[in-house]
């Protein structure tokens, strides 16, 4: 395998477990749109990783795209009040591998996640600086495979890799032709992969091997 230029993270399952408080935010909006339905973890889990119009069909089944979006609204708000108190399980090995791995590549984060969700781990992780730039589903509504082609050719970048934890990042990536590098340590589970890590510390000693 030709070294990469560049590493492209996902953020829920492969640098952080933030689903607690999306599970909160989630019951806050179905309750404040006078939902009866909760969500629980679980639910949360199964939906990692996916778009968010198709999270708020699993959530509100047979809903109109308007309710839907109030929905979504409400979760969003609910969320940014839970900012200054969630404590998300940020992973072993992460802060520092990142940390590492910048001194050496080009740093990137791609995720299905509404706008600003990135920005705000990067906030609460302080690693805003390792980062080069970002793409979110949030900034356009269009799937990773798209936005990865995007950040790949806003950036000139040769030989990138994508890191995630699910068979959709795995097939998105493929649609994008990137590699996919899998952490088996996230949410989901894929057969098709390039490399496969079972924790932060080793794929950061693998590229910083490389």
């Amino acid at each position: 395998m030709l070294r990469p230029d560049s590493l492209i993270f996902d953020m829920d399952g492969t640098l952080w477990d933030n689903v607690d408080t999306y599970v909160i935010a989630w019951n806050r909006g179905l309750e404040r749109t006078g939902h009866r339905k909760q969500v629980s973890r679980s639910d949360m889990l199964r939906m990692m990783g996916v778009e968010a119009r198709v999270m708020l069909r699993s959530v509100l089944p047979g809903a109109g795209t308007a309710a839907q979006d109030r929905l979504f609204e409400a979760v969003i708000d609910a969320y940014q009040q839970l900012l200054g108190q969630m404590q998300p399980l940020i992973y072993e090995g992460v802060l520092t591998g990142l940390e590492q791995l910048s001194q050496k590549y080009r740093l990137f984060m791609l995720s299905n996640c509404e706008e600003g969700g990135l920005v705000n781990f990067m906030r609460h992780t302080r690693t805003s600086h390792l980062f080069l730039d970002y793409m979110e589903h949030g900034m356009n509504l269009q799937p990773k495979h798209h936005n990865l082609r995007l950040l790949i050719e806003k950036h000139g970048l040769q030989s990138p890799l994508y890191v995630g934890d699910t068979d959709s990042d795995s097939r998105q990536s493929a649609l994008a032709g990137v590699p996919f590098v899998f952490v088996s340590y996230g949410f989901g589970n894929t057969e098709q992969y390039l490399l496969q890590f079972d924790s932060f510390a080793s794929l950061t000693t693998y590229f910083m091997n490389c």
